[in-house]
This record gives structure tokens, sequence and C-alpha cells, in this order.
């Protein structure tokens, strides 16, 4: 077993490995960003080091900040969480060249599925065939009015080193090809480091099912059941379940052998995640994701297996402790993805800013992974997942009973979240009866008059306490010491337990029918649409901003002429700044 691992993440993936860690004795070394100076996983690890920078690419995505990192910590495993650089080879190898351990698949098995394209033939050689689709890289919206041409519409834009709907846009007519093909490549480029895109057919109403399979270096592979993964906005989750129910058990064994064999169709080692779409009693391969998923805690909880204490045991060489035989579905499992987002009208706008409060509920068969607390900042440059509750039931509907009770209990304060949209989608009688595809959410669940306004001020300050613990960095490295200062000394300026509350946004835009265009939310103007002199209509885009790694269209609210444009593309702006004037 490893003696330190360092975790080359943030947030709540952070958190989840250090625990685990503990659990086995193990040491942690965080990293962090600027922002995340005094965040809840650098708070919880036995050491942890600045990386510098603020956006992701200047700190979680800066490779020889992170190996300077593991040489100065001393650590011989490497956990990469999911995103940043999970799916990437060429960080993996860095690291084992170094003698390093990646807590994940062998670089070669990354290469292959990391790559979707590359993906998709390996599925097929072991016989598991995906929706119709183009192995061709896209350097030219040509090719996919082309195939939308001979293969119908719509047709899904995808990003070829990526996961999780980052990157993923649907076209549905070659008027759309030029722009989402644009738009896909410059979240591919900001979510994952990488643009190039590939492209395939859209089905209309599938299922998303994954199969949880998890393998040694002794040749051992098993499969740890199905989730469903159907309520989505903008192709990323919002609530996930385990298992998939509904789906004969047939069908669900065939999707487990094909899940196997493409993990050994490659030499996968550690956990991951084949995709399907299920529809109309069939399934298609959609993609492996050669990491730990977001959605794992419920396949924990319908198998008593710990995944990511099995992923450092099968990364320290030790072989699986069970077999396929073994393996037991016990009850069913629910895990809700909590977002800093306003869901209003289905819109989900970002919600950055502080939070003031955070209650999290408790109970029988109830957990909730975060890596925040009460005071700390959802930051417009990183992923806007708050927490996940996660759970178990002796039956489906005891588990959606039990997760709207505990939506009930959870109390967030500072930003706006998607808790409305969940507990709309979790009482919906379609979500009940198993109705729901991955375009439900988008146009069927009616959000009107659903809202998420951020509430408290955030001006709260704790009293100043004599003895104060203090944070500080020497040569890089963090230490908490304690120190005495005097009474009147502002908490949060000795490094008392109140942590610095940095400006957040959330602000709105302009009013109905205003002629002043306002983001709604802090963030980067990656486009400008409109110049000056544009005659626009109402719903038209004026600008495109990245909040959070999304990216959002700002529209026209009034029809008219376009007679300002106050940003060029690069600019940040803040929530409520007007961008653009229309007369």
């Amino acid at each position: 077993m490893f003696t330190k691992v360092l975790i080359a993440n943030r947030g709540e993936i952070a958190v989840r490995v250090i625990r685990a860690c503990r659990e086995l004795g193990v040491a942690t070394v965080a990293v962090y960003s600027e922002l995340d100076r005094d965040a809840l996983h650098v708070r919880l690890a036995d050491e942890a080091y600045a990386l510098g920078g603020q956006t992701a690419a200047e700190s979680y995505l800066d490779t020889e900040a992170i190996l300077d990192a593991i040489e100065k910590s001393g650590a011989d495993g490497v956990h990469p969480g999911y995103g940043f650089f999970s799916e990437n080879a060429d960080f993996a190898r860095a690291i084992t060249d170094r003698g390093v351990t990646f807590i994940g698949p062998r670089p070669e098995a990354i290469e292959v599925m990391g790559d979707k394209i590359s993906a998709r033939e390996a599925a097929e050689k072991v016989g598991v065939h995906g929706v119709p689709g183009s192995t061709d890289l896209l350097t030219d919206p040509a090719q996919i009015v082309a195939f939308g041409e001979e293969h119908g519409w719509p047709i899904a834009i995808k990003a070829a080193y990526g996961g999780g709907g980052r990157g993923m846009k649907v076209v549905k007519s070659s008027d759309e090809a030029a722009d989402q093909l644009d738009s896909a490549k410059r979240e591919a480029l900001s979510y994952f480091g990488r643009d190039e895109c590939y492209m395939e057919r859209y089905l209309t109403k599938p299922r998303h099912v994954e199969v949880q399979i998890l393998a040694d270096t002794h040749g051992n592979c098993v499969f740890l059941g199905t989730r469903d993964c159907s309520a989505q906005r903008r192709h990323q989750k919002l609530i996930e379940e385990a298992p998939a129910a509904g789906i004969p058990d047939d069908i669900i064994e065939q999707m487990g052998a094909a899940a196997v064999a493409v993990a050994k169709g490659c030499d996968y080692v550690n956990a991951g995640t084949v995709e399907f779409l299920y529809e109309d009693g069939g399934f298609h391969y959609l993609e492996m994701n050669t990491r730990l998923q977001v959605e794992h805690p419920a396949s924990e909880l319908i198998t008593g297996i710990d995944l990511v204490e099995q992923q450092l045991r099968v990364a320290s060489g030790e072989a699986l402790p069970f077999t396929q035989d073994d393996i037991e579905i016990r009850g069913h499992a629910i895990e809700v993805r909590i977002n800093a987002e306003d869901p209003a009208g289905g819109a989900f706008l970002p919600s950055p800013g502080p939070f003031t409060s955070l209650k999290t509920p408790d109970g029988f068969g109830t957990r909730f992974d975060t890596g925040y607390e009460s005071g700390d900042e959802i930051s417009q440059y990183y992923d806007n997942l708050v927490g996940k509750l996660i759970v178990w039931g002796k039956d489906r509907p005891t588990a959606i009973a039990r997760a709207l009770r505990a939506l009930g209990e959870l109390e967030i304060e500072g930003v706006a979240t998607t808790i409305p949209a969940d507990i709309a989608i979790l009482e919906h009688p379609d979500f009940a009866a198993n109705e729901h595809s991955t375009k439900w959410v988008e146009e069927t669940l009616d959000l009107t008059g659903v809202g998420a306004a951020p509430t408290g001020s955030g001006d709260e300050d704790e009293a100043p306490k004599v003895k104060r613990d203090l944070d500080v960095e020497v040569n890089g490295k963090r230490f908490s010491v304690s120190m005495w200062v005097p009474e009147s000394a502002p908490t949060a300026a000795a490094g008392g337990p109140a942590r610095p509350r940095r400006s957040g946004g959330g602000g709105g835009g302009g009013g109905a029918g205003s002629g002043d265009v306002a983001v709604p939310m802090q963030g980067t103007i990656v486009k400008v649409v409109a110049a000056v002199g544009d005659e626009v209509e109402v719903g038209d885009p004026i600008v495109v901003l990245e909040a959070m790694k999304m990216e959002n269209n700002v529209n026209a609210e009034k029809a008219g002429t376009v007679t300002e444009v106050r940003v060029s593309e690069g600019d940040s702006v803040g929530g409520g700044d007007v961008v653009a004037v229309i007369e």
C-alpha cells in the first residue's frame, strides 16, 4: 500500500479520496490554486502545496506545477479524481516515468479509451457496437452537413478527449453546424486542454445506462451493476440511480458482459465506466470513461464496495478480493447532484458566489459528499458542483421518497442551486414510472415558475478570538500554525475560523424588453456575436459567456439596432454588467 498519495484535483472528489486514504492509514497531499487556498480539501489533507494561478489552466492543468508538488512532497501515488488530468495519458505517463504510481489505468488504455474515436474502434473489435457515427476528426462544418444529409438530423458533436457532457453540442440542421462546432471546440479546450471533436447520430429518446467495471493487474475484471443517468440538462447529469430500473435481466447481463469485453480488449486496469444508450429494447455502446465517475457512490451503496479503496488497492498491486459471482445488488440508490445553477424556466444559469450557509441532511441511508463548508465559495473558474446527495432504499420508491425527504432538509444559502429542479424531477410521475429519457428534462419537464434565487447576505463575521489558527506557505508548501494576536484583531485577517469571502456573481440581466444587454453572472466573454449596426430580434445571441466551464448565450431582450458593444473576446465581466446596447 502507498505511504503518501497526492490528489491532483480539488473539491468534492479530492475530499472523497483524502478520506479513503486516511481510513487506510495513507498520508495525503493536496494541491490548490490561489482561489482554493482555504478550500476543504486543503484543510483536510496532511500536506498542501500551492500551484499558483486562478483558472484551471493556470493551476490544476499546470503539469509542471503538479509534478513539482509530487517531487517536493515525496508522494508515491497520484490520484487524478475526475476531470482535469484524469483521462490524460501524457500526464499519467509523466508520473509513471518518475517512478510514481498513477492511481488509474495504464497510459496506453487511456490513449485508446480516452480518445472517443479509437474507443469506438476498439469496442467494435470485441463485437460491441455503437451509434452510427464517423471516426474522422472534425475540421470543417461541411463534414457535419454531409453526414447529416446522409444519416439524418440531429447530429451530436463530442469532444474526443473528454466526457461528462463537456464539449458536446447537438446540431439540429445544417445552419447550426459551424457555430456548434466552434462552441464544442472552445468548451473541450477549456475543460480538457484539447479541442479535437468527432460526431455521431444523436438518438432522440434513449436512456443513458452505465456499467461500473473494476479490473486488477492479475487479469480479473468484474462489473458492479448498472446506473441510469438519463435525467440530464445540457448533456450533464442531474440525477443518477443504481441499478438501471425496468430493463430486462438478460439485457443487463449482456451490457455487463459487453463492458467487461471492452475493458479486457484494451488491457484495462482500475475503476472505469462503460456507457451505453438503451432504446426500444436494444443498446448501443457510447464510450468508456477511464476514471472514477462522479456518480460512483450510487454503485457503492448497492454493492457495499468502496470503489476508491479498491482503486488504491489495485494500484498498489493487490488482486480483487471478489469475483463476479460474489457481486450482489441490494436495494436501490439515487444520487442527486446539487449544482450552483438557477434552474428558473429551465435555463440552469450558473450562480457563482460564496455560501453563507450550508447545512446537510442526515438519517438512515443518507450520505452527502461535498468539497465545501459554510463560508466557502463557488468560483466561476471551476465546475459548479456543490455536492452530491446519495440515498439508499430497499426499493426504488423508497429511495425516491428518501431523496425527497433529504432534499427538504438540505439548506444552502448564498447561491442559487438546482434543488428545486431536482425535486420537480423526483416528484414527476414520468420519473416514478421510469418513462424519462436523456432529453426529458429539457423537452418535457415544466420548470415554469421554478426558481432558486440566492439568499443570505454574506456579511456575517465571526467574533474575534485571542488564539488564532493561521495557514502559511514556506517555499510553496502549506503549514498550519497557531498564533496569539490582540483580541481586537479581525478574525478573518488573523487567519481564524472565518474564511475569506471573495466577491461572487449571480446578478440578473436587464429587465424584460430592456435595450441594455446585461450578463446574468460573472464570467469570460468567449465570442462576440453581434456588431454595432446589426439589426437583431428578441432572443438573438449578442455574446457568448463562459462561466464555470459552460458556455451561455446572452440574448437580446429587445428588437432593434445594436448601437454599442462594450466587450471583446477574452474580457472578464461581472454579474449585471452591460455588454451591449440595443435601440
